[in-house]
């Protein structure tokens, strides 16, 4: 049976993650000249103090030495398909790849690395649904094929409210990085063609009218009731409260759920950061 790995991308713990039968290994949080493997040695009311303290901070990918250890277990009865974050947003991807090339030989066959294109909700979501799929007897290039259909149709956007946090992450266009983050504003973020970075899809005033263009983005790219929506918060669950009341009105048929960011996410988003993303539901789409 295939056996499912991932990050704390996938925003599980690693107790949740052993608890579901999915081995998981955290991200890597560097504050000043200390780093923390996230939720493990850093919560996100930890990583506030720091925030408030003013400590340069910056995420990397998990330890190596923790990746191989899971690697270590794959074989051809127990194939691994190891799942990561887009690989424009971090460095989990290529230093995973990297890792499987160091194993022997008769161990890295047995081993596939994938990136999700995406962050946060969707990474969950392809979490769960690839150990769905496993328990149920899947193969890798099944699960892989349904993920692909994930990918291909799924909704990003993000809503930084702390927009000087992201643009010193790096992650957004030449554009953006213009735009002043001294100003009282809510970009309206979305991914650019080959998901490298975020580009802005509107300016907005306050948060309200930049929920209601993502909603107006949703509906004009065919988000409907097969569609599952997830809002991410990052010290705004009010917003995020929020958020999700007026997508429970525009789309009544979708099941949503709400996230915590985690430390890593949170670096790279910014404080008061509300993500809002959708993907076809397999439990309302023949996806396998």
């Amino acid at each position: 049976m295939v056996k499912i790995t991932t990050d704390t991308t996938s925003m599980y713990t690693v107790s949740e993650g052993k608890a579901m039968g999915i081995d998981l290994v955290p991200m890597t949080l560097i504050a000043g000249d200390k780093s923390y493997r996230e939720i493990e040695e850093i919560n996100v009311d930890e990583l506030k103090e720091l925030i408030e303290a003013g400590v340069k901070l910056t995420t990397s990918q998990p330890a190596v030495g923790e990746v191989m250890d899971l690697f270590e277990q794959a074989s051809e009865e127990t194939p691994i398909l190891h799942i990561t974050m887009g690989a424009n947003f971090s460095g989990a991807y290529s230093s995973a790849c990297a890792v499987k090339e160091m194993m022997d030989d008769d161990i890295k066959d047995f081993i596939t690395v994938y990136e999700s294109g995406t962050v946060c909700g969707i990474n969950w979501a392809m979490v769960n649904i690839a150990k769905d799929m496993a328990d149920k007897g899947h193969t890798v290039e099944e699960i892989v094929k349904v993920l692909d259909h994930i990918k291909a149709n799924d909704r990003n956007n993000m809503l930084p409210q702390d927009f000087a946090m992201v643009q010193r992450g790096g992650r957004v266009s030449e554009e953006e990085r213009k735009l002043d983050p001294s100003l009282n504003i809510v970009p309206v973020l979305a991914f650019n063609e080959d998901r490298s970075r975020f580009i802005s899809l509107g300016i907005m005033p306050t948060l309200k009218p930049a929920i209601e263009k993502v909603i107006e983005e949703f509906k004009n790219s065919g988000v409907d009731g097969k569609y599952f929506i997830t809002i991410a918060q990052s010290y705004c669950m009010e917003d995020a409260q929020m958020a999700k009341a007026m997508l429970d009105e525009a789309f009544p048929d979708c099941s949503k759920k709400i996230f915590t960011l985690t430390p890593v996410f949170t670096v790279q988003s910014g404080t008061r950061c509300v993500s809002i993303q959708a993907f076809l539901d397999p439990a309302k789409n023949e996806l396998y």
